[in-house]
């Protein structure tokens, strides 16, 4: 396999050993390779050997075996395969995103141990302990302990005290226990876990609640935040053949381990769960081909379930285990109370939630969850209520802190004398309040009480259990020790009012799991929202929000009651993609899909969606794939330009976009 962007070179290549490098080469090692044109070579992994045999063509040598060590395992390679397939990509970039660039040094130490150990590694010695799962019951713990398991978890919504192995106590949420218990009980059988988590927060939270159990030195760390000398140690470290727990962001799903015994997905509806990178293959995609190459065990844990792993549930592919007994938290939602107050209850922080918030710092913190970071991120015209805009280049205005003047978010330009573009107006009034100035809000109206910013900008991973206000944006909610004594949710209308198919699920999951950060039986204060999302936020029922979702999504054919691939490049060019899509499909294949557009984008080209049953997923997807490698080796160089010149590709496609529904 090369390590080229080209989508034409994304298949194997047939490539002659010399004599001197066969005691090195295996499959899955770095190796360097020539190429046909002008001498150039290209870096690639050994995937398969074979004796030449009969075969009476000329092939080219390997010029050069980079490292003898086999870093592209079968299972690993087998998987990028799969994936790349699926999303109508290219192996490479995902084996891109497994493989941590080669230190030199790095890889010399951990030959010299493995040198030094010696022997090959223990098998398995026995069936994960199936043990107690706190919080849950006997057979729930027994049916996640079977060969193939797979399950959905809802997540126990509270916090709980851990103990490090170093003798430091933690707070860490319920769900970090759960993780840890699960992943505790297969690594004492022998047996490997791989755990994706969205963020260092979360993964800092598990990695205590592991200590606490006694395996934190089973515990290896793979995340971005790591040196890149780090990273690709730990890779090593994962590769050695041993029985390991990886923890990590979307990226660790590719952890190289062997006798994988556990896959655990936390909170996978996030969207640091969606790789950035093409060719886009979500984590939870990436675990549910793993574990089927596999026949591992599979846990999706969450406090609310994304639509796509509801889908899963209806199908049966997936068993729910919920708590036993479950587990009610106190949910407020101020839109559903009738009283004296209602008036003042339709403020962004009504009577009914300032009481609370009294009352609660008398004995510890309380969480402020709010919409927007920085001070005030939205100004408008006071006059006409038209979005203030710079003078200088038309980008929004904003405040960033108390005192400031407004400023360009875009050239940060000074907004001195500012006049409204549409009505002449000089004056302007904050159309959006951020983290910063609820901070000040606050203080103001508790004077004498800590008030904590965590957003964006601040970074805040724990406080403690002195009487605080806690102001954060959704997901950088800190630790509180011993739970948050009441969680204000406020904004939430404002979260709502986003364009966004996911709209619902997003505010419910960003509610849920600030809810979770609560205290045993703390109040929480849902502001400004009623309806259904109130109600299963009340009762604890999110599956019921997702199950009502996915029945909408299947009535309007959306994702993920059906897969979808943007097709975007200019209007003839697409045109084309698409005409010979449908010649390249028969009949029944062609039946269970449909086109919506093409419709403009911003580059002056166009885009069109098509949508299509899983059933034909495979056939879309490689058709697809065959239409960009002919768009690509289809161009000539243009008149003027070199002869190496070729033009930009003019068709890309991606599957499963999540963001093509914003």
């Amino acid at each position: 396999m090369l390590e080229s962007p080209l989508p034409q070179l994304d298949r194997l290549f047939d490539y002659l050993v010399p004599a001197a490098l066969v005691p090195d080469a295996h499959a899955g090692v770095r190796v360097k390779v020539p190429l046909r044109s002008a001498g150039r070579t290209a870096r690639g992994y050994v995937i398969e050997l074979a004796e030449q045999g009969d075969y009476g063509g000329s092939l080219s040598e390997i010029d050069e075996i980079v490292s003898p060590l086999p870093v592209l395992t079968p299972e690993v390679w087998a998987l990028a395969r799969r994936l790349a397939d699926r999303a109508a990509g290219s192996a490479c970039d995902i084996v891109r995103l497994a493989i941590p660039p080669r230190f030199v040094r790095v890889e010399k130490a951990f030959l010299a141990r493995q040198g030094a150990a010696g022997g090959a590694p223990a098998e398995p010695s026995g069936p994960p302990v199936a043990g107690v799962l706190t919080g849950y019951s006997g057979s729930d713990a027994a049916h996640l302990a079977e060969p193939g398991a797979r399950a959905a978890i809802d997540a126990i919504a509270t916090v709980v005290p851990v103990r490090t192995a170093d003798g430091v106590d933690h707070t860490v949420g319920h769900w970090a226990l759960t993780v840890a218990e699960l992943a505790a009980s297969v690594f004492r059988g022998g047996e490997s876990v791989i755990v994706a988590v969205p963020d260092y927060r979360d993964q800092i939270s598990l990695e205590q609640a592991l200590s606490h159990l006694g395996v934190g030195n089973a515990v290896v760390p793979l995340d971005a935040r790591q040196a890149r000398n780090d990273r690709y140690a730990h890779f090593l470290t994962a590769l050695d053949g041993a029985p390991h727990i990886v923890v990590g962001n979307r990226s660790s799903i590719y952890a190289p381990v062997s006798h994988l015994g556990l896959i655990v997905i936390w909170d996978e509806g996030d969207s640091l769960q969606s790789e950035p990178l093409a060719p886009y293959v979500h984590v939870r995609d990436a675990a549910l081909v793993r574990q089927e190459q596999s026949g591992c065990r599979l846990a999706f844990v969450s406090h609310s379930r994304s639509t796509e792993v509801e889908r899963l549930v209806e199908l049966g592919f997936l068993h729910q285990v919920f708590p036993a007994p479950r587990y009610l938290p106190r949910v407020v939602p101020t839109a559903e109370q009738d009283d004296a107050d209602a008036p003042q209850n339709a403020a962004r922080i009504p009577t009914a939630a300032w009481q609370v918030a009294r009352k609660a710092l008398e004995s510890g913190p309380v969480l402020v969850q709010v919409a927007r970071p920085g001070y005030a991120p939205v100004l408008a015209c006071q006059t006409c209520n038209a979005p203030a805009a710079c003078t200088v280049c038309g980008g929004p205005l904003h405040v960033g802190r108390a005192g400031q003047r407004p400023s360009c978010t875009l050239c940060g330009a000074i907004a001195a004398n500012w006049t409204c573009s549409h009505c002449q107006g000089t004056r302007y009034r904050f159309a959006s309040i951020g983290a910063g100035r609820t901070a000040d809000e606050l203080g103001r109206a508790f004077p004498g009480v800590r008030v904590i910013v965590s957003d964006g900008e601040r970074t805040v991973l724990t406080v403690d259990a002195r009487p605080a206000l806690v102001v954060a944006t959704r997901g950088a909610e800190p630790v509180a020790s011993g739970g948050y004594r009441a969680v204000l949710l406020l904004d939430g209308p404002r979260m709502l009012a986003r364009e966004s198919l996911r709209v619902a699920e997003d505010c419910l999951r960003w509610w849920s799991n600030a809810i979770a950060l609560s205290a045993p039986r703390a109040p929480n204060v849902l502001v400004g929202v009623g309806g259904e999302l109130a109600k299963a936020l009340v009762t604890w029922q999110q599956e019921a929000v997702a199950g009502s979702e996915l029945g909408d999504r299947r009535r309007l054919r959306f994702p993920p009651a059906v897969r979808i691939a943007t097709v975007t490049g200019a209007a003839d060019t697409v045109a084309t993609a698409l005409t010979d899509l449908r010649a390249l499909l028969s009949d029944e294949e062609w039946a269970k899909m449909d086109t919506l557009g093409p419709v403009p984008v911003d580059d002056g080209g166009v885009r069109a969606i098509v949508r299509f049953d899983y059933a034909v997923g495979g056939a879309v997807a490689r058709h697809l794939r065959a239409l960009v490698v002919k768009n690509v080796t289809s161009r000539r160089a243009k008149a003027g330009r070199g002869p190496g010149y070729r033009p930009p590709p003019t068709l890309r496609v991606r599957f499963d976009d999540s963001e093509i529904m914003e």
